[in-house]
């Protein structure tokens, strides 16, 4: 087993040599960034083919990606930075060193959502018929984006010898000097060797939470798939995405070693936030649909 080895013993899967990214020109371009923009391209796809299936101009969906996609970008990063910031205050410049990582996909969703309010005042669209239009594409994006977190090594969660236990070489992180990243989540005294053609190994064992997440927001998009043309108001796939997502990233974001939190209280902000978003969601559906019943 080498350093950029990623295991999986008890699926008996061993991936060889992952990097984070390609060379061209000797311009390294992580892969990340690559499946963040694939993220974008087949979110945009799926929104206009909804948008024509429900008698609305595709290329809206086109301008509104146009307009979004930066402050998302920002939004992501501004989020991570906020509570994060006892380690940036001392490392302004690092705030702008997107390549290494550290984008929160609560903070991309709160910007697109701000982007889609004054976008759809400014073309005189329905609101939340195009948060219905766009819901399955947000959920493509969140889908593809979790691997990104995969080839970044990041986004774990503690200790774990369940079946999808997923080994990573602490040598890895020593030579991206992130050693000391590891040393804060105690993992390195739960490390396991592994030994391989007569090779041994250390390697951290963890909850692979990118992949449970991914996984989660699969079955989420399956489930409003089918359940779309059925819906009872505009709005309810969106109500029904924030419900789905929040319950799933509540109990996810509990496994998570690396969990942004409110200052010094402990409280991983991520997972307060998915819990008051599916509590409203949930609230919504019940108060608009018996507003519905009662005006038939």
């Amino acid at each position: 087993m080498n350093l950029t080895d990623i295991r999986f013993p008890h699926l008996g899967i061993l991936l060889k040599t992952v990097g984070s990214g390609i060379s061209i020109g000797g311009f390294e371009i992580k892969y990340y960034g690559i499946i963040i923009a694939s993220g974008f391209l087949l979110g945009l796809l799926a929104a206009m083919r909804e948008a024509k299936r429900t008698g609305q101009n595709p290329d809206l969906y086109m301008d509104y990606l146009i307009c979004m996609i930066l402050p998302a970008i920002a939004g992501a990063r501004l989020y991570y930075v906020i509570f994060s910031w006892d380690y940036y205050k001392n490392n302004l410049i690092s705030i702008f060193m997107t390549r290494q990582g550290g984008l929160a996909i609560f903070g991309g969703v709160i910007a697109g959502v701000i982007v889609l309010i004054l976008f759809s005042r400014w073309k005189k669209q329905p609101f939340f018929q195009m948060t219905d239009t766009i819901v399955m594409s947000l959920l493509i994006g969140q889908i593809m984006g979790r691997w990104g977190n995969f080839f970044n090594r990041e986004a774990f969660g503690g200790f774990t010898d369940n079946l999808f236990a997923m080994q990573i070489p602490v040598g890895y992180f020593e030579q991206m000097g992130r050693l000391s990243e590891i040393e804060a989540t105690g993992l390195l005294n739960k490390a396991v060797d592994v030994t391989l053609n007569g090779t041994t190994i250390s390697c951290i064992q963890v909850h692979p939470t990118f992949l449970y997440e991914s996984l989660w927001n699969l079955a989420l998009l399956l489930l409003i798939f089918l359940y779309r043309k059925h819906k009872k108001f505009d709005g309810e796939l969106f109500a029904i995405y924030l419900m789905g997502y929040g319950v799933g990233r509540f109990w996810i974001e509990g496994l998570r070693v690396d969990q942004l939190t409110i200052g010094s209280t402990g409280l991983a902000v991520s997972q307060i936030l998915a819990a008051a978003l599916a509590v409203g969601a949930v609230l919504t559906i019940i108060i608009v649909r018996t507003r519905l019943g009662k005006n038939k």
